[in-house]
């Protein structure tokens, strides 16, 4: 997926994978954490998803998203108070509870987030088509060296019934991806066939979510 998909995704408003309320799995993953509530809270591929604001109840948030419009409505939508600054090639969003770093994810460097004890990841690694997907865990793997948990929401079906994105992302591609991590966990698996997904309805025989617990 090239950046000028995103872009055009963004400007007309083809955000179908925006959801209008917080995940329903996110609060029961939550608490199934044993984290330090002092480390900071990572969500790549942030859209203008209203997770971030729940996960900033729990401590501090950065998120990273390549949508300037997206980061803008993220906190006009909510009518929050933000800035913004150029750093490097990003824009840096600042909010007491949720900073968003605004560019290309995969050339964030460890020192604009800091010590990161914990990543979310709503729909971030199955918007990336097969190569894009190493390039993403690898990216994750050098942003956050560890002790970090992932939080990581997959999604599955039959590829050849449906043209991504979201991309069908299997647990044992997820096992390979991952493969470096001490603990990958199925926590839980949610069946979404016949039902919708976030804005969209799928014409797939069957569509399985999964949720990961995965530490490094």
């Amino acid at each position: 997926m090239q950046a000028e998909f995103w872009h055009n995704c963004w400007q007309n408003q083809r955000i179908g994978f925006h959801q209008s309320e917080i995940h329903p799995l996110l609060p029961v993953l939550f608490s199934q954490l044993n984290r330090d509530s002092s480390s900071a809270i990572f969500a790549p591929l942030c859209g203008k998803s209203l997770d971030l604001w729940w996960l900033a109840q729990h401590g501090k948030v950065t998120g990273a998203e390549l949508s300037e419009l997206a980061c803008q409505q993220f906190y006009q939508q909510q009518g929050q108070e933000f800035s913004a600054s150029p750093y490097n090639e990003f824009q840096h969003f600042s909010h007491p509870a949720v900073d968003i770093w605004q560019g290309d994810f995969f050339a964030l460097k460890p020192e604009q987030l800091g010590y990161i004890g914990l990543i979310y990841d709503r729909a971030a690694l199955i918007a990336l088509p097969e190569q894009m997907r190493k390039d993403y865990v690898q990216q994750l793997k050098q942003l956050c060296q560890g002790p970090v948990s992932l939080v990581l929401l997959s999604l599955e079906y039959q590829q050849d019934e449906m043209s991504g994105p979201p991309f069908s992302v299997t647990e044992q591609e997820v096992r390979s991806l991952f493969d470096f991590a001490s603990s990958i966990q199925l926590v839980a698996v949610r069946n979404l066939t016949g039902r919708p997904f976030a804005q969209r309805q799928f014409k797939v025989s069957q569509l399985l979510e999964k949720a990961f617990l995965i530490q490094w």
